[in-house]
């Protein structure tokens, strides 16, 4: 038995050694700003799942580093999420009091055993799922996501309270009821902090142009008169601290009960990060080993819930700032999670006079980046039905939750996918008193009547097959080629394969052994 090398237990040292004082110094600078950004959405998504402001911090720190280090994209940077937030939430709350301490251990048990979910499904080797993510799902969600993301942070920009909603739609609907009580300055200061980034993106593209919006946003806000920031809302204040170790309960009963949402909650973590991986690696030409990164998703979810930090997945905000931000490697989410460590401990106070339009107006600037005109424009050009299937990823962001517009995306891909298949591409001539027709694709059960039609229509003396591009052949396609050579041998006619590969040949014949066999083959 092999033993596994160095680099595959501790995957960060294929890279660590390449690192320089500039790209540590860069990647110091992007997570000083990824932070900033973490942390007024981490005690958000803590209070959506139920649970105390501190542990949506605690979530943003220990898994990051270790799915950072033990993953394979450079710019997937995980903690909680609002989708996951919300799962945990409709799992766990029948079973225990909000925010009770018997609450606070099923989400961290109930992380714990999405993480061994996903863990195992890694060892697998289950990371061929993101081969089912096609582009044209990658692309119509990141400009679904963008949308939905932008969707969302409307009502801090706008100074307005707006009841959540479970889809894009519907949430804009109720933001255009309020729109009538929009609190101006609010919009003013927001407006002219994406003006400031906007201009400094364009004239000194490698200036960190979301933290100087940021900072001149808040400062902004600072020098102004009362009577102008007096209703303008800041980021919530919260307890500062470092996450205490915790023992988590492996009661019986628990487990079983919460497997089935750990299950679901598992697969949904995998299925968001690896969307989001897949995005990021087409923009940053990267190659991703999606094994590897689904086991580090598994061991930062089997590790934090032992440090309080609740399920984590894949952020599309703080990923795509990551990558828009100029990340060298990795060590940017490293550097995130310790500067939410030292601001949880020492910035609680700062982070309080962050105005929340500022903060939504950098949030805007993200969702912009993400949003590639040129592939959409391409895409178009190139496949009407991938075009398709971008479109119906897109609509379906905004009109269902979005972790289910990716699988409705990875349906309708496979969908296409399966009507060209089982319509493979077919020449015929005639050779003389033969008839020949070439088969460009499998003969698989999904073709079989397609290309069954075609040889009944089929009138000459000899059926010729031309094979040498059929590649694969299951076992309803060799049962439909037995049946129609003994129909042609009824008519004293006779079915011919000609230069098929060797499976091909293995296969047909394996049916009823090479001498019962009616089929004949010729070079």
């Amino acid at each position: 038995m092999r033993l596994p090398d160095r680099q595959t237990l501790l995957p960060f040292l294929r890279w660590l050694p390449g690192t320089s004082r500039k790209t540590l110094g860069n990647d110091l600078l992007v997570g000083l700003t990824g932070a900033i950004l973490a942390l007024p959405q981490s005690l958000a998504y803590a209070l959506i799942a139920g649970l105390p402001a501190e542990y949506g911090l605690y979530a943003a720190i220990v898994p990051v580093i270790i799915a950072c280090l033990w993953g394979s994209s450079w710019h997937l940077i995980c903690g909680p999420t609002a989708a996951i937030s919300i799962v945990l939430f409709t799992s766990v709350s029948p079973m225990a009091r909000i925010g009770s301490d018997e609450f606070i251990a099923l989400i961290l048990l109930l992380t714990f055993l999405a993480g061994l979910f996903q863990w195992l499904l890694g060892l697998l080797r289950f990371g061929a799922l993101v081969n089912f993510v096609s582009q044209s799902v990658v692309l119509g969600f990141t400009l679904g996501a963008a949308l939905v993301i932008a969707i969302g942070q409307m009502p801090n920009l706008l100074g307005v309270e707006v009841a959540s909603q479970p889809t894009a739609l519907t949430s804009l609907l109720q933001i255009g009821q309020h729109l009538p009580q929009a609190h101006w300055p609010s919009v003013a200061l927001a407006a002219f902090t994406l003006l400031l980034s906007l201009v400094v993106r364009q004239l000194w593209p490698k200036l960190p142009a979301l933290l100087i919006g940021l900072v001149a946003g808040s400062l902004l806000a600072w020098l102004l008169p009362t009577r102008f920031t007096a209703d303008i809302a800041l980021v919530a204040p919260f307890a500062g601290g470092l996450p205490s170790l915790t023992a988590l309960s492996f009661d019986l009963d628990d487990v079983l009960r919460l497997l089935p949402a750990a299950v679901a909650c598992g697969m949904l973590g995998l299925v968001t990060s690896l969307s989001i991986a897949r995005a990021l690696a087409v923009k940053s030409h990267q190659f991703l080993d999606a094994n590897q990164e689904v086991r580090a998703q598994g061991l930062s979810n089997m590790l934090g819930p032992w440090f309080s930090a609740s399920l984590s997945a894949g952020s599309f905000t703080r990923s795509a700032l990551n990558l828009q931000a100029g990340a060298r490697t990795p060590l940017a989410g490293v550097f995130s999670a310790l500067l939410v460590a030292l601001f949880a401990v020492f910035g609680a106070a700062l982070l309080t006079h962050i105005p929340l339009p500022v903060m939504a107006a950098g949030i805007l600037l993200i969702c912009w980046g993400l949003v590639d005109l040129p592939a959409i424009r391409a895409l178009r050009r190139v496949s009407r039905a991938e075009f398709m299937v971008m479109l119906l990823t897109f609509a379906a962001t905004l009109l269902l939750e979005l972790q289910t517009a990716i699988y409705a995306g990875v349906l309708a891909s496979l969908f296409f996918y399966l009507k060209r298949t089982s319509q493979p591409r077919v020449r015929l001539w005639h050779d003389g008193d033969d008839e020949v027709l070439r088969i460009d694709g499998s003969i698989f059960f999904g073709a079989c009547q397609y290309i069954q039609q075609l040889l009944q229509r089929s009138r000459g003396q000899r059926l010729i097959i031309d094979a040498r591009h059929i590649n694969f052949i299951d076992y309803a396609g060799v049962e439909m080629l037995h049946q129609e050579a003994r129909r042609l041998q009824a008519l004293k006619r006779s079915l011919v394969l000609r230069q098929a590969r060797p499976q091909v040949v293995e296969e047909i014949l394996k049916l009823e052994g090479a001498e019962r066999c009616p089929v004949l083959f010729e070079d």
